[in-house]
């Protein structure tokens, strides 16, 4: 008995109606000119504050408060944030809120919605006055060399954020609790427990309030780590979609993605701030006069250097996306290996065709996707399916899922 993997892969994509696949076209396809405008706004933003000398002014202000340099920086850190947040609102109104409801992906009223932006300045206020604090102390002292040290603090202050995040930070958004009791959670345990990831428990989690997309993770650092579903996923998926989504996420964790990102984007990272260094300057030098401020260590200069890294993270998307994407493949094959369910792998991808694009072309892919495609991502679980053909597990499967896609209809 074999498997034709290009078959089955068509098979499943077969039960996508044209509706749900030119839906779900739209919104992906939409999104590619949602980070072009992302930038437009913040550039604009930016402009605003630094044609108006806004900037200066909250400097000023600031200054007069107090003489202390760190405390300046911090009473001008948090008026930026909360005017940017403020200047964007609609914006985000609209990309978080209007057009996640034009597409049926959202649950919440506009004060759920409002009331997640407002706990998401706090967190920005936070952790972003931090940022800032730190890089113009820098700034001040390191002299020459400060794009480096500030690049080596924000990479701090992440891995920070990612450690804390399980227990402190994602508790804010939504409610956390232990997953009932069941064979499938035992079964999710043992998976956990086989891979040495050092979870107890697994957590479900009320994404259902906000919206209707299945997730899960397996997240944190140095010991913090929590296995969560959210409550979509139970709702909504098989126990074999649930079982191989739990064993993509546990891939992340085994295969320490969260540091390698950190490696990987903290290269990028002090790239991003050696450019800062480099371009500010340079801009000073020429419109230095017209916008109040000569200095880049001048925290009126905050603007400027928020829209060259806008444009320098624009510029480097297809970088960030296929380092992204190349982590998710290589989770997709620990998935597939560890819970052995390529049926609920490909099942799970049909769902997520709900908002990504199932089959685009190798260049768009490419430039715009951060995980791999639809196609790409049930092609695999069918080719490993073809691998394992005659295992007991999957003859097992087959045998009480006739009617499955990748079943009977793709065999020869």
């Amino acid at each position: 008995m074999s498997l034709d993997a290009d078959a089955a892969t068509a098979a499943y994509l077969s039960t996508l109606s044209p509706a749900a696949i030119t839906r779900s076209n739209g919104y992906f396809e939409g999104g590619y000119w949602l980070l072009l405008w992302d930038c437009v706004v913040a550039l604009l933003v930016a402009w605003l504050l630094l044609h108006t000398r806004l900037a200066v002014r909250m400097r000023e202000w600031a200054q007069r408060w107090t003489p202390r340099p760190n405390l300046q920086t911090a009473l001008y850190a948090i008026q930026y944030l909360m005017v940017t947040t403020v200047l964007s609102l609609p914006w985000s109104a609209y990309e978080g809120y209007v057009r996640e409801h034009r597409y049926g992906l959202s649950n919440q009223t506009i004060w759920g919605w409002l009331g997640d932006q407002a706990k998401l300045l706090l967190l920005l206020l936070i952790f972003g006055s931090v940022i800032i604090i730190a890089v113009y102390a820098l700034m001040r002292r390191a002299h020459r060399y400060w794009w480096l040290w500030s690049a080596l603090v924000v990479m701090a202050v992440l891995a920070f954020a990612d450690t804390i995040a399980p227990a402190y930070l994602e508790p804010i958004f939504n409610h956390f609790y232990v997953l009932a009791d069941s064979p499938l959670k035992q079964r999710l345990l043992s998976l956990a427990r086989a891979n040495a990831i050092p979870a107890e428990q697994i957590y479900e989690f009320d994404a259902s309030k906000q919206t209707t997309k299945m997730s899960a993770h397996v997240s944190g650092l140095f010991g913090s780590t929590q296995i969560s579903l959210n409550d979509n996923l139970m709702r909504r998926a098989s126990p074999e979609e649930i079982e191989a989504v739990l064993g993509h996420e546990m891939g992340h964790y085994v295969m320490n993605h969260e540091v390698e990102g950190l490696v990987y984007f903290g290269l990028l990272i002090v790239a991003g701030f050696g450019f800062l260094s480099w371009s500010s300057q340079r801009l000073l030098a020429r419109f230095g006069s017209r916008w109040g401020f000569h200095a880049v260590e001048d925290p009126a200069g905050l603007p400027l250097l928020v829209a060259l890294l806008t444009l320098y993270l624009l510029l480097l998307t297809p970088v960030t996306n296929s380092i992204t994407r190349s982590m998710e493949a290589q989770a997709d094959a620990f998935g597939l290996d560890a819970a052995r369910q390529p049926d609920g792998f490909a099942q799970a991808a049909l769902h997520l065709s709900e908002y990504r694009k199932m089959r685009p072309g190798a260049i768009e892919e490419f430039i715009f996707f951060d995980h791999p495609s639809g196609w790409n991502r049930i092609h695999r679980a069918m080719v490993w399916k073809a691998e394992n053909i005659g295992a007991p597990d999957i003859v097992a499967f087959d045998a009480s899922h006739p009617g499955a896609p990748g079943t009977g209809a793709a065999k020869h």
